[in-house]
């Protein structure tokens, strides 16, 4: 079973790693969706992650490399590693942003390794539709009128789809690793 997982990890994630590398491209399209434009004047830093390869067949995993960035520099890079269990099969390729309100949001996330719970939630953008998962609960909309998203406990984390297909119903947190330049 662990072969079957790394094997598929590494499909979706080498699928995918010609555009791994395209940090400004990412950023772009975050800061042009309606849901994130308001987090890039009032947060105190974020982590991108251009690309994001998950896979599972019951039990899941999923990982990422990213850079971490204060007042349009970067201060580190970061890689997210994530394990989950449950119901799940298939597999599928994301970028995802994680915002910093403030310094206490940083200076935690950036101490070297953080960890997301299994009762953290991410909203994810789509083109004319948002979706959002989290412990308290599920919802989509369409159209304009999307889900509001705030910091919880000074995070905000979104989600582009990129690729695949992964059905899905698992808990599991996200590990962050934080290397400073």
């Amino acid at each position: 079973m662990k072969h079957i997982l790394v094997m598929l990890l590494a499909m979706v994630t080498l699928s995918f790693q010609a555009v791994a590398d395209d940090y400004q491209s990412t950023i772009t399209t975050f800061r042009q969706a309606p849901e994130t434009k308001p987090f890039f004047s009032n947060a105190y830093a974020y982590a991108v992650f251009p690309t994001i390869g998950k896979g599972g067949i019951g039990i899941g995993g999923a990982y990422g490399e990213g850079k971490v960035y204060r007042g349009g520099s970067v201060t580190g890079s970061v890689n997210m590693a994530q394990l989950t269990l449950g119901f799940q099969l298939g597999g599928q390729a994301f970028s995802q942003i994680v915002f910093l309100q403030d310094k206490r949001a940083y200076d935690e996330f950036t101490s070297g390794s953080f960890e997301f719970g299994a009762q953290a939630s991410a909203v994810a953008i789509t083109a004319g539709a948002s979706a959002q998962a989290g412990s308290t609960g599920t919802g989509a909309a369409a159209g304009k009128s999307q889900a509001k998203a705030n910091y919880v406990s000074g995070y905000a984390v979104f989600t582009v789809a990129k690729g695949g297909l992964m059905y899905e119903a698992s808990i599991g947190g996200q590990k962050f690793n934080f290397k400073p330049n």
